[in-house]
């Protein structure tokens, strides 16, 4: 369903990762604990134009996991699934295992 949003300019849309609220053995985790804002890139814009017309292309791909902002963004609700709307500029950086 997300395939069909194509965002525009620099923009990049983003789907959180729910971190789990409880371990394999079964404790539960309180939700401080878990916290850290990432998400994965589902769809990126083509790019924003500089002052003299060149493309700037945007910084992440899809399939990218990324360090979110903890406030920012759009909320965009597509079908059962929330994503968040980003500019390319607002995205904290990369995480890689």
């Amino acid at each position: 369903m997300a395939k069909r949003l194509v965002p525009l300019l620099n923009r990049v849309l983003v789907e959180k990762i729910v971190p789990p609220s409880k371990t394999t053995a079964g404790i539960l985790l309180p939700e401080k604990s878990a916290k850290l804002n990432s998400g994965k890139v589902v769809a990126v814009g083509p790019g924003a134009r500089d002052a003299h017309g060149n493309a700037v292309p945007v910084s992440v791909k899809e399939g990218d996991t990324v360090l979110l902002p903890e406030y920012g963004g759009t909320q965009v609700k597509l079908g059962e699934k929330d994503y968040h709307l980003y500019r390319d500029e607002d995205i904290l950086g990369t995480l890689h295992d």
